[in-house]
């Protein structure tokens, strides 16, 4: 097996030249591929990449499709070129995005819908002796960018909708986070709330039985399970009981009533 620690040194490079290759499959890759490379199989590269391309193009394509609130993405096969994510397909099998999905739970029905797909493509590709591939089109092109730290912090004077993607979108990693007082607090079951009040967005209206219930920029999110900086995962109703949150308490930073919309 060979193990390269890089693929950019001309050593590494003429090291995979030397083994005759058909074809490359690329899956959760997170570099281009030098053109040396690329170049390297008879076929060329083949990558799998979880979203409808050319919408969400780059590292975090599931979480993205969840938090933007897309109902659809796909699990596409695309012949590799230079660019990030940029070749032309050659399948896509598109999957639904359910309602309460997590990325999680979306993670591994693309995983099985790719797998089915890649099978397939190599058959294709067995039997024919070449793959036809469609070149992506121009419109619609969106990129995935990495998720960062700033990207988990709940802003609580977005909507109750919002922040309920941004929820499921990094669940199971990293979480999406907030404070209660000085305690770093991890969001990891909501649902948001269609109703109105006058509260500062990030306080708390409700504790009870069923939950937390936290205003909103728009409507009301109730926390259903949370986990603090030293602990385990709880249920909100446990958690609120161990700290006496009630309301008036506040999550995340003061920032001003909210709409009420």
């Amino acid at each position: 097996m060979l193990q390269p620690t890089t693929l950019t040194t001309g050593d590494a490079q003429a090291l995979l030249r030397a083994v005759p290759l058909d074809v490359l499959v690329v899956a959760a890759y997170g570099l281009i591929l030098p053109p040396a490379v690329l170049a390297w199989p008879a076929h060329g590269c083949i990558n799998i990449h979880a979203s409808k391309l050319p919408r969400w193009r780059g590292a975090a394509p599931i979480a993205r499709a969840i938090q933007a609130g897309d109902t659809v993405t796909a699990a596409t096969i695309m012949q590799m070129d230079e660019g990030l994510d940029t070749g032309p397909v050659i399948e896509c099998v598109d999957v639904a995005i359910a309602p309460r999905e997590t990325a999680g739970s979306l993670h591994d029905k693309l995983a099985a819908a790719g797998a089915r797909a890649i099978v397939a493509v190599l058959v294709r590709l067995a039997r024919d002796g070449a793959l036809e591939a469609t070149a992506q089109p121009a419109a619609g092109v969106t990129y995935a960018a990495k998720i960062g730290r700033a990207d988990t912090e709940i802003q609580w004077s977005q909507s109750a909708d919002a922040i309920d993607r941004q929820v499921r979108a990094f669940d199971p990693v990293p979480g999406a986070s907030t404070r209660l007082g000085g305690e770093a607090v991890k969001v990891w079951r909501a649902q948001p709330l269609a109703t109105t009040h006058a509260s500062a967005a990030g306080t708390v209206i409700a504790s009870g039985k069923d939950g937390i219930d936290v205003a909103c920029g728009r409507g009301a999110l109730r926390l259903e399970e949370v986990q603090p900086a030293s602990g385990r995962r709880m249920s909100a109703p446990a958690f609120a009981a161990g700290r006496d949150v009630t309301p008036g308490a506040h999550f995340g930073a003061p920032v001003g009533p909210g709409p009420n919309l």
